[in-house]
């Protein structure tokens, strides 16, 4: 484990709260000095970690190098424990951020609560660094490959035929090819991180979906 990850692990636990919080939010905070911590990317889950991680190794960037930390939420509700370890009365560093348009609000309302910023919509939202994804990452992105492409990279990791029989479960039939791609890589645990990084690896430039795109771009 290099020492970004151990950064990232003990900002985890110092969020979860109990009786070992103190001590991870200390090592963290030495931790960050000593991998010249300069922005911490808040996102969901793991998925949205890989997804990330992936598209900045596609475009040549080393986030550990640039001392950039991309840290999973584990739910949106722990938004607020984790900017107040990072942000002006923690770490103070500068903070980034991407979420589905579900969680807009908790973006909001905790950039809010630690004094960086009042009655934020999207669109102020962005120049903070925290973008919104349409539905969610999975809908952004198969919404930038197209169905066929997805499908193919499903083919590609030896899943079609648990897709197709997916495909005509009852509660399916009546949904779009895009919905029902969505629903399937949720369906297993480390599905969506699989296809995070597969569907990053085979997405053209051109195609990036805006919210990543400019993600990267701030950070």
């Amino acid at each position: 484990m290099n020492e970004m990850a151990r950064f990232r692990r003990a900002l985890v636990a110092g969020a979860a709260g109990g009786a070992a919080a103190a001590t991870a939010a200390a090592t963290a905070r030495d931790l960050a000095a000593d991998i010249g911590l300069r922005t911490v990317v808040l996102v969901e889950g793991g998925s949205d970690q890989v997804a990330v991680e992936a598209l900045a190794a596609r475009r040549g960037r080393d986030l550990d190098a640039d001392g950039v930390a991309v840290v999973p939420l584990g739910g949106v509700t722990n938004i607020g424990t984790f900017l107040a370890l990072c942000g002006p009365s923690g770490l103070d560093v500068r903070l980034a951020g991407l979420c589905d348009a579900g969680e807009e609000r908790f973006f909001q309302r905790g950039l809010e609560r630690v004094g960086l910023g009042t009655d934020l919509t999207r669109a102020t939202l962005e120049p903070l660094g925290f973008y919104v994804c349409v539905a969610d990452l999975e809908d952004e992105l198969i919404r930038a490959l197209g169905a066929d492409a997805v499908q193919e990279v499903i083919d590609a990791q030896g899943e079609l035929r648990p897709f197709h029989t997916f495909q005509n479960q009852p509660a399916q039939r009546g949904r779009t090819v895009e919905q029902q791609l969505r629903r399937f890589m949720g369906t297993h645990s480390g599905r969506k991180s699989l296809y995070a990084r597969a569907l990053i690896d085979h997405l053209p430039p051109p195609r990036t979906p805006r919210p990543l795109d400019r993600l990267l771009a701030h950070i």
